[in-house]
């Protein structure tokens, strides 16, 4: 029997979690997370971690186990889940569920992650600086004029994806887009990929219901709480920098704007994610 990793994806708030705890208890697999957010221990009710009843139903690997202070990118998780995947091969799986939202971590586990350049801490300064003052609009057309692929492809809402491309950019001359690996790294192992989605009213109605959801849990206590945070990759997420704004408005800015906000950069996202994957012929989609 070949061995199989089925990856559940999807846009953000479809109903991933569910379907894939279903799925991991049909093939007796834990489940694998490739959730770029819900991998910090600080970030839980922002970015939707599961709920203690589903984490006891079976078994999740990259949740909550890194801290928002630690380096971490898609590269490594590439290499951290490898070796996991191997090692419950080893104890006897043959198929495991993998799940999230995480474009890269996904491509990254697929496809494996170029060779990128690593930071240059002088130049990211200066463009940390120029983001503060410019803002993010200003080098988000820098980097559409030196690489408009990576303008396309990226999150151009996300300040610390648009400053390490422009960053690559201006450090080696080359396009970001041009690390991109040409050919897939082999695996050892089949790669089944399902997509979820739902009619764009119902995920929109549903993504609207999780951010007030959110907001009743906790979130503004929990942004608070990472206020001395807030410049790490880890906080440019939809949800945290929103709220950030608000405190930083001193009560000029509407709580009710802000929570539209949310709701409506969610949205923007999740049409991000369906954008990205519409163009693999390979994910199975099922309309749930």
């Amino acid at each position: 029997m070949s061995r199989k990793l089925i990856i559940v994806l999807g846009p953000t708030a479809v109903g991933k979690t569910d379907f894939s705890i279903d799925l991991a208890l049909k093939y007796g697999s834990p489940i694998i997370s490739c959730d770029s957010r819900q991998i910090y221990k600080e970030m839980s009710i922002g970015t939707a971690v599961p709920s203690k009843e589903q984490l006891d139903a079976v078994r999740h690997y990259f949740i909550q186990t890194k801290s928002v202070t630690e380096y971490y990118t898609a590269g490594l998780f590439e290499l951290e889940a490898l070796e996991l995947i191997e090692s419950l091969f080893r104890e006897g799986h043959q198929t495991l569920v993998m799940t999230g939202g995480s474009m890269f971590y996904i491509d990254a586990i697929c496809h494996g992650i170029s060779e990128v350049p690593q930071a240059n801490i002088k130049l990211r300064s200066e463009l940390t600086a120029r983001l503060k003052e410019s803002g993010l609009e200003t080098l988000a057309e820098e980097l559409r004029a030196l690489d408009p692929v990576s303008y396309q492809q990226i999150d151009r809402s996300n300040g610390a994806r648009v400053l390490r491309a422009l960053e690559v950019c201006l450090d080696t001359g080359r396009p970001y887009s041009s690390f991109k690996m040409d050919k897939p790294r082999p695996r050892s192992f089949e790669i089944e990929k399902i997509g979820l989605t739902r009619p764009r009213a119902e995920l929109y109605d549903r993504i609207n219901k999780r951010v007030i959801q959110m907001i009743d849990f906790g979130l503004i206590e929990e942004v608070r709480s990472l206020i001395e945070f807030r410049n790490l990759t880890a906080l440019q997420t939809v949800g945290y920098k929103e709220v950030f704004d608000y405190f930083d408005a001193n009560g000029d800015a509407s709580f009710d704007r802000t929570i539209s906000l949310i709701q409506q950069n969610t949205r923007h996202y999740a049409k991000r994610q369906m954008t990205w994957w519409k163009r693999d012929d390979s994910i199975k989609w099922i309309d749930i």
